[in-house]
C-alpha cells in the first residue's frame, strides 16, 4: 500500500510516453530496413505483446480495486489519498463517494503552470510527429503489400486512443490539482484592472484638454482587418495615455458609423478638437495626434503586438498560454459592446438556431481568398478535425450531438457538410453565406451576418478553420477574452496566431539539434528564431537569427515562444482591485 500511494502520476505518465515511443521508433525502424515477410512478423508480434501487456493493466486495476474498496483497515484519509493517485495514474473512473479535490492553498508556481502546457503541447507535438512518419510509411506499404499497410492502420488507431487518454490526463490537472478557482478568480481581476484603466482613458474628466489619438475607421479592407485596425489604434493610445477618437461617419459597412451597431468608445469624449493637431511622432506633444495604418507607422513603436505591458507580464504568463491573444482580446472586449439592437439581433438568432454546447466552431472562407492569401481545403479537411475533437471529448464525458456553427462565404459549403456528414446538426445560416460574397459584402445585412458569426464563433468550445482570415483569428480572440485560458482552443489548416503588421514573434532554442536533411537548420541552447509556421508534423519552419539560416525546417518540441514585454503605463489612477460600487459599463 506505501507503493501505491508513493506512485507520482507523472512518472507513470513519462514512463507511457518512453514506452510508446520505444516501441514506435524500433516498429518504424524495423519496416524501414526489413523485407516484408520479416516486418508481418515482427509486427504481429509485437502486436500481440501490446495485447498482453493491455490484459496485465487490466488485471492489475482490478486486483488494486478489490483490494482498495474491500480494505476495512485502510483509513479514511489513506483511501482518499489512494483514490486521487488510483484515478490520475491508471486512469480509473472510481466512483466510491469521494468528495471531489479541494481548492488549494496559495498559487501555483508560473513554471508549474508553463510546464503543464507544454506537456500538453508536446503530447500533441510528438502525435502530430508519429502519425505523419507512420502514414508516410503506410503509403509506401500500400503498394506492395496491403496486409502490412492495414497494420500501420492499427497503430495509428492504438496511437490515437493513447494520445486522447494522455491529453484527458493532462488536461485534468486543472481540476484536480486544485487551482482552479484561483485560476478564475485570476483571470477575471486581470481583465477587470484592464478593462477599468481603458475606460479611465477613454473617459476623461475634461475633453477639451485631453490628449487624444485620431484613428480612421474606414480602412480599404474588410470587417476583420478593419476590427484589427482599430485594435492597433486603442493599443497604441493606451501605450501613449491618449484617448482614442475613432472616426467611423460614411463606413463603408454603414454610413452611420461605428455607433450604429456598437456603443461609442467613450461616454464623455468623442471629439477630436484640440489646440493643436499632427502626425504620428513617437514622442508628439501635439494634443490630437494622426496614427497611420500600422504597415505605414515610422518609426516603430515598442507597444506594437505582439508586445504585454510589463506591469502584467507576470501574472499574464502564468494564467494563459499565449499572453499576446489575451491582451488583444481585452480590447475586443472593450470595443465590442452590443447598441440594444444589436444585441436583441444577436439574442433572437441563438434562440432561432438553438445554439448549445459543446459545439465547434467551422470557418470556411473560399471567394477571394483562395488561390491568392490562402490555399483551398476541402470539407473532408475541417472536418477530420472537427471529429477528433469530439472523440477526445468522448474520452471524458458523453456527448449526446455533436453540432458545429458553420460560418462560411460560400453557401453551397451548408449543403455539402450536411450530405456528407447527416450524423452532425449543423447551425448557422446559409443567408449569411450570401451577404459575405463579393458583391455584397459592403452592406448593412452583411454588417449583421459577419457580426453574428464572430459573435457565435467565438463561443463555440473550438475553432477549426484558417488563420490566414481575419474573421477566424477575430473569433480566437475573442473566446481568450471570454474564458482564462483558450490558447489551444484552435486547429488551424494554414497559419500560426499572428496580428498583421505586428513586430516579430520570436521563438528560443531550448534543445540543441543537428539538422538530418537539407531542409533542416541546426540549432543550439539559446537560438533566437522567428516562425514562419507550424507544419502540424512535428516540424516548424522558421529562420535562426544566430547562424542566418532562412526559411529551414526544425523540430517544434526543441523551441519555445518567448513573450516580448514592453513599458506600458501603469494607470496608478486605476486601482488594482476593482471597487465593489463601480461597476465597469
Amino acid at each position: 500500500m506505501k507503493i501505491l500511494r508513493q506512485i507520482g502520476w507523472g512518472r507513470a505518465l513519462c514512463l507511457l510516453l518512453l514506452v510508446w515511443l520505444v516501441f514506435l521508433l524500433f516498429t518504424i525502424g524495423y519496416l524501414r530496413h526489413e523485407p516484408d515477410t520479416q516486418v508481418a512478423q515482427r509486427l504481429s508480434e509485437a502486436l500481440k505483446e501490446l495485447d498482453s501487456l493491455h490484459k496485465k493493466h487490466t488485471e492489475l486495476n482490478n486486483l488494486v480495486l478489490e483490494y482498495y474498496i474491500g480494505d476495512a483497515q485502510l483509513k479514511p484519509e489513506d483511501k482518499a489519498l489512494l483514490h486521487k493517485n488510483l484515478e490520475k495514474v491508471i486512469g480509473t473512473n472510481i466512483q466510491v463517494g469521494y468528495p471531489p479535490v479541494q481548492n488549494a492553498v496559495g498559487q501555483p508556481s508560473t513554471e508549474y503552470e508553463a510546464l503543464k502546457r507544454k506537456l500538453h503541447s508536446g503530447i500533441l507535438e510528438f502525435w502530430w510527429f508519429v502519425s505523419s512518419e507512420v502514414k508516410k510509411i503506410r503509403k509506401e506499404a500500400e503498394n506492395f503489400s496491403p496486409l502490412l499497410a492495414s497494420k500501420f492502420n492499427n497503430i495509428l488507431d492504438l496511437g490515437i486512443e493513447h494520445k486522447r487518454s494522455l491529453i484527458k490526463d493532462v488536461s485534468g490537472l486543472n481540476h484536480a490539482d486544485g487551482y482552479a478557482s484561483w485560476r478564475q478568480n485570476e483571470f477575471e481581476e486581470l481583465s477587470s484592472l484592464i478593462q477599468r484603466r481603458l475606460d479611465y482613458l477613454q473617459n476623461p474628466s475634461d475633453c477639451s484638454k485631453a490628449k487624444k489619438l485620431v484613428c480612421n475607421l474606414n480602412k480599404g479592407c474588410g470587417f476583420g482587418c478593419q476590427l484589427h485596425h482599430v485594435i492597433y489604434c486603442f493599443i497604441m493610445a493606451y501605450g501613449l495615455e491618449r484617448t482614442l477618437i475613432l472616426k467611423s461617419k460614411g463606413w463603408r459597412y454603414g454610413v452611420s458609423g461605428w455607433e450604429s451597431v456598437f456603443f461609442p468608445l467613450s461616454r464623455t469624449c468623442t471629439s477630436a478638437n484640440g489646440s493643436s493637431h499632427g502626425p504620428w511622432r513617437a514622442n508628439g506633444n501635439v494634443q490630437v495626434m494622426n496614427l497611420p495604418i500600422i504597415d505605414s507607422l515610422t518609426p516603430r513603436s515598442k507597444f506594437l503586438p505582439g508586445a504585454v505591458p510589463n506591469d502584467i507580464a507576470g501574472r499574464l504568463t502564468r494564467i494563459h498560454g499565449n499572453p499576446t491573444v489575451w491582451w488583444i482580446g481585452q480590447f475586443l472586449k472593450y470595443m465590442l459592446k452590443y447598441q440594444p439592437a444589436t444585441k436583441q439581433m444577436l439574442d433572437d438568432f441563438g434562440r432561432k438556431v438553438n445554439f448549445q454546447n459543446p459545439i465547434v466552431g467551422v470557418h470556411i472562407r473560399r471567394t477571394d481568398k483562395v488561390g491568392t492569401e490562402a490555399a483551398f481545403h476541402s470539407v473532408e479537411e475541417y472536418m477530420s478535425h472537427v471529429e477528433e475533437y469530439f472523440q477526445q471529448l468522448l474520452v471524458s464525458q458523453p456527448v449526446p450531438q455533436k453540432r458545429i456553427y458553420l460560418a462560411t462565404d460560400d453557401p453551397k459549403v451548408f449543403t455539402e457538410i450536411r450530405q456528407k456528414y447527416p450524423e452532425y446538426e449543423v447551425l448557422g445560416d446559409a443567408v449569411i453565406s450570401k451577404s459575405a460574397s463579393l458583391g455584397n459584402r459592403y452592406s448593412r445585412s452583411s454588417l449583421d451576418g459577419i457580426i453574428t458569426d464572430i459573435h457565435f464563433l467565438a463561443r463555440t468550445d473550438f475553432l477549426v478553420c484558417t488563420f490566414s482570415s481575419q474573421v477566424c483569428r477575430i473569433a480566437y480572440e475573442i473566446m481568450n477574452a471570454l474564458v482564462p485560458d483558450a490558447a489551444d482552443h484552435f486547429k488551424s489548416l494554414d497559419d500560426v496566431y499572428y496580428f498583421g503588421g505586428q513586430e516579430p514573434h520570436y521563438h528560443v532554442a531550448v534543445l540543441p539539434h543537428t539538422a538530418k536533411t537539407p531542409q533542416e537548420m541546426n540549432l543550439k541552447v539559446g537560438d533566437i528564431l522567428t516562425i514562419a509556421g507550424n507544419h502540424w508534423d512535428g516540424y516548424s519552419k522558421g529562420s535562426n537569427l544566430r547562424s542566418q539560416v532562412y526559411a529551414s525546417l526544425f523540430p517544434s518540441f526543441k523551441v519555445q515562444p518567448k513573450v516580448e514585454t514592453a513599458d506600458f503605463p501603469t494607470y496608478p489612477q486605476v486601482p488594482l482591485k476593482a471597487p465593489e460600487s463601480e461597476p465597469v459599463r
